[in-house]
């Protein structure tokens, strides 16, 4: 077995691989959230280990390719504030 060097982890995170993990993760926040509103229990265990390794990969990005990041990250943070303020909702 051979070491991981630093250019394996450059391919391991190409920018649109890391897209298709924002994506993911954003349809997960969504679903838990619509759980939630429906007055579901869900399991969030491994989203904030998903959340710390897109953000610590984008931050490995060329400055650009991170840059064209912002987007997909802002819709994540816009769907974990909705899923805070459902998780705040009175229940029914």
């Amino acid at each position: 077995m051979r070491a991981v060097g630093r250019q394996d982890y450059a391919v391991a995170a190409a920018p649109e691989r890391l897209a298709m993990m924002a994506a993911r993760l954003v349809r997960t926040v969504a679903v838990a959230r619509a759980l939630v509103k429906s007055g579901r229990a869900v399991e969030l265990a491994g989203l904030q280990d998903g959340i710390g390794i897109l953000c610590a990969q984008t931050l490995d990005l060329p400055a650009e390719e991170g840059r064209a990041m912002l987007p997909a990250l802002r819709e994540l943070v816009a769907q974990l504030e909705a899923l805070t303020e459902a998780f705040r909702a009175p229940r029914r």
